[in-house]
């Protein structure tokens, strides 16, 4: 089921594309703390969660934040040796 109230989009082939979104706050967003002490980080998760085209699989959307500004995306699938794929940026 998607979430009504809020509609992203994923960066793919050069293009911007509606994707199913979902809210699925894991237990320290519920509790109202934050992932790191500083609130920076490379993989930060959010609340959200999106299906890319293409997929039945549900995706945790990170968050890459270093200053003011941060990059939403989520991972793609994983290589043949394991290694992990490239983000798809996530906006809003």
């Amino acid at each position: 089921m998607a979430d009504a109230t809020r509609i992203l989009s994923a960066g793919i082939d050069g293009r911007s594309v509606p994707v199913p979104t979902r809210e699925a706050p894991l237990q320290w967003h519920v509790r109202g703390l934050q992932y790191t002490a500083s609130g920076y980080g490379r993989k930060i998760p959010t609340p959200y969660m999106v299906q890319l085209p293409g997929s039945p699989r549900w995706r945790r959307v990170y968050c890459a934040i270093f200053g003011n500004a941060g990059t939403c995306y989520v991972e793609g699938k994983r290589t043949a040796e394991g290694k992990r794929g490239p983000w798809v940026v996530i906006s809003d």
